[in-house]
């Protein structure tokens, strides 16, 4: 099965070079399973924020009132955030908000990475990381490793932006494309999708993709990418054989980008739900470190899972 052989690869990855990972939401028993597994299975440290109740076992526990990290931690957030009129007392005070003083240890190097969600909403985890890490690209936004029975590829963007222009559309398929290059070890071949395969319909939504497929062709020109097409073009060689047979892309596609959140988002989940494939994610992508979401149905070894691709994705920032 692709999941195992996957998942396999990604952690004996991290567990080659291991990793210091924060969970903020230690008020979750599944985000403390999670952490003992993640620590106990070699595949990093894992480190806890203080929840009142808390049985740690032998995992690490911090807090904002740590006279090693919360000053630090204070100082970091002023700095980030005096632009936008943040004072140095007012700072002091935010760190008590565990998603955010995880992301300031991310950004002052305390751990590598942080994963959230299980409690918090996306636009909650996303806030922290933007004013804890700061953005790394024009856009943050997220993706999706979608687990085939035979293939892993990459939906974006299923979770965070909801209706992408040509610009932003761009630059979601740059930074997925990068992502899943990093994940999967493959060479990323890039579908802008839509309802339209080459012309075989006119609408604005349809203009949009054409329109960011060309400034992601400026941005990136070493990108094998092609557009519009519609799903079954950039996946089913046969369909790709017919419709478009000149195309680098179609028909051997591994990166998905969506024209909206509205067709990501139900989209990964009729793969999830009818296909029987293995999502994971949101995961977030944009952030100067990793900062991870999670759903909050996630499961344990989902928690653990999304760790492992944080630790990876710590690498290459």
């Amino acid at each position: 099965m692709v999941e195992k052989s996957i998942i396999r690869a990604l952690r004996d990855r991290v567990a080659q070079n291991p990793k210091r990972i924060v969970f903020p939401e230690s008020a979750d028993p599944r985000v403390v399973e999670a952490a003992r597994e993640f620590q106990s299975a070699g595949l990093g440290t894992a480190i806890l924020v203080h929840s009142d109740g808390l049985a740690a076992g032998d995992l690490e526990v911090v807090s904002p009132a740590d006279p090693r990290l919360g000053p630090a931690a204070a100082k970091q957030l002023f700095q980030n955030r005096q632009h936008k009129g943040l004072s140095a007392e007012a700072a002091e005070q935010a760190i008590d908000d565990p998603l955010l003083f995880a992301a300031l240890l991310v950004k002052t190097g305390y751990v590598d990475g942080s994963v959230a969600g299980s409690v918090a909403t996306t636009a909650s985890v996303i806030r922290a990381g933007l004013y804890g890490v700061g953005p790394k690209s024009k856009l943050v936004s997220s993706f999706f490793l979608m687990q085939l029975a035979d293939q892993a590829v990459t939906y974006a963007d299923c979770g965070v932006v909801p209706d992408p222009d040509p610009s932003q559309l761009a630059e979601i398929a740059i930074t997925s494309a990068e992502s899943h290059r990093t994940l999967t070890g493959e060479i990323p071949r890039v579908a802008m999708l839509s309802f339209s395969t080459k012309g075989s319909a006119e609408h604005p939504r349809v203009d949009k993709v054409r329109e960011a497929l060309e400034i992601t062709k400026g941005l990136a020109p070493d990108l094998l990418i092609d557009g519009e097409l519609q799903f079954d073009a950039a996946f089913v060689p046969a369909v790709a054989q017919r419709k478009v047979p000149d195309s680098p892309v179609a028909g051997q596609a591994n990166v998905f980008i969506f024209p909206d959140l509205d067709s990501g988002n139900i989209a990964y989940k009729i793969t999830e739900r009818l296909g029987g494939a293995t999502a994971l994610g949101p995961l977030v992508q944009g952030l100067q470190y990793p900062c991870m979401d999670l759903s909050r149905g996630c499961q344990v070894q989902d928690i653990v899972d999304v760790a492992v691709i944080a630790s990876i994705m710590a690498d290459r920032v």
